[in-house]
């Protein structure tokens, strides 16, 4: 499995654009997975050209939530790609018409090894909802999350349900219960996450360091 960071707040090389928001490209099991679309079309494309990623080869656009900041660029990756299967939270319905729509409610055995969390609620703000990716591979589970909303450890229990989590990558807001991250292999915070710099300092063997062009193999 290959995640390339095509889109975050911060970048590793000078000719990629940073910008507040959030979009990674997993390519698994013969499977192309483009995971949010960041604020910006124009900056999501750009960056993914540069890091030699077609949208046109997503076989699935998987998005987290409704935020601008995790779908600004869905409609043009929409018009890109007529191919790809388009999974959203079932809220977007009401904004979005496209018979590739896959609204979401439950979590959801997308394909044999990629799974839907299914939305869960956010810790402190009723009504907001999130679903998190959840991609099985031999070594254990790996989560994708856009921003974490619902929680981590929400997030990891729901994971447990499908099997061992041993991998964390996304946004993880103001998440402090550090000690949720001790069984996890790898751990890589993204985007929104407060305490990044607390959990590569408690963490150093298993942070892998964000931000767009990172390149995660596992």
């Amino acid at each position: 499995m290959k995640i390339t960071i095509v889109y975050d707040n911060t970048s590793l090389k000078p000719d990629l654009e940073a910008n507040w928001g959030f979009a990674c490209y997993i390519e698994t099991s013969g499977t192309n997975i483009l995971f949010d679309t960041g604020t910006k079309s124009s900056i999501l494309l750009d960056n993914m050209k540069k890091l030699n990623i077609d949208p046109a080869e997503a076989d699935i656009v998987f998005i987290s939530h409704k935020h601008a900041d995790h779908m600004g660029g869905l409609l043009t990756i929409m018009e890109l790609n007529k191919k790809a299967k388009i999974y959203v939270p079932v809220q977007l319905a009401e904004s979005l018409d496209d018979g590739r729509l896959y609204k979401l409610d439950k979590a959801t055995h997308i394909t044999e090894t990629i799974i839907s969390s299914g939305l869960l609620e956010s810790e402190g703000r009723r009504g907001l909802l999130e679903q998190s990716l959840f991609l099985e591979t031999q070594k254990g589970l790996v989560v994708i999350a856009g921003c974490s909303h619902s929680g981590v450890k929400q997030i990891l229990e729901k994971c447990k349900e499908f099997g061992k989590p041993y991998a964390l990558i996304g946004g993880l807001h103001g998440f402090n219960e550090f000690e949720i991250l001790e069984d996890l292999k790898v751990v890589c915070p993204t985007h929104c996450t407060k305490h990044i710099d607390k959990i590569r300092n408690l963490y150093p063997e298993k942070y892998v360091k964000g931000g767009v062009g990172a390149i995660i193999t596992l």
